[in-house]
């Protein structure tokens, strides 16, 4: 009889750590996936920002070359772009520092737990002396880096 006890006891024991086992691997798996969103999150985060300080501050052409995605590009031809940089060195440098809000969000799939396709949407307030601009960035991460889906520019509005 008492190696019958020790037997159903080893069982349940057995039992109990492949629970735990179980729990842990699942733990870990939602800690990766949390851990993976916040730092996508901060690189685009980081990116939008980098990005509107190249345009509006550094006034960098070959920028919108290289970081437009192929959508974007035949949206925005190359005179455009060149105008576009134009039109932010004439203003010159807006005062610092620039207000910009930021909107970082991802599709979601399997029941909400797992983050794809981020996207970002920044929206800088600029105050040149005499009037204010609004520019609105699109982004989205392609296939190796981030990219640059649309710019917008609202002029006119009064200085924030």
């Amino acid at each position: 009889m008492k190696n019958m006890k020790l037997s159903s006891r080893s069982k349940s024991g057995q039992a109990l750590v492949l629970v735990f086992i179980v729990l842990a691997i699942i733990g870990g798996i939602l800690w990766y996936l949390h851990a993976t969103k916040a730092a996508t999150e901060q690189d685009g985060i980081r990116y939008g920002h980098d990005i509107i300080n190249r345009l509006v501050i550094k006034h960098d052409r070959s920028l919108l070359d290289n970081d437009l995605a192929p959508q974007a590009k035949m949206e925005m031809p190359p005179s455009q772009r060149d105008y576009l940089i134009q039109r932010f060195a004439q203003f010159g440098i807006p005062q610092q520092p620039i207000q910009i809000e930021d909107n970082v969000s991802f599709d979601s799939s399997f029941f909400g737990l797992i983050s794809a396709n981020p996207h970002g949407i920044f929206t800088a307030h600029l105050n040149y002396p005499g009037q204010g601009m609004t520019l609105q960035l699109a982004t989205s991460q392609g296939a190796t880096k981030w990219l640059i889906e649309n710019i917008t520019i609202t002029m006119g509005n009064a200085p924030q």
